[in-house]
């Protein structure tokens, strides 16, 4: 028995459906790795900074702020010495 046009066509959008939900769980999988990744990252950049668990909010907020993180430290008005300690 002949297959209706239909019915080949009805077959074909089930293998583009099962492929766009292979697709799908793969961008899902591939959205997770990428955020433990970043979050993998600021982990690193935290560990790498000299500043305590208590302090790590107010300093976040600080870098949403847009204020800078540096130490404020006023020029000297003659010609510096890097040896003098």
């Amino acid at each position: 028995m002949a297959i209706s046009k239909s019915a080949k066509i009805m077959a074909e959008m089930e293998k583009v459906k099962a492929k766009i939900s292979d697709q799908q769980a793969r961008l899902k999988e591939l959205e997770q790795k990428h955020k433990e990744a970043e979050n993998e990252e600021i982990v690193d950049i935290v560990r790498g900074m000299s500043i305590s668990l208590e302090e790590l909010p107010l300093v976040l907020q600080r870098i949403k702020a847009g204020d800078t993180l540096g130490r404020n430290v006023p020029k000297s008005a003659g010609p510096e010495k890097e040896d003098a300690e």
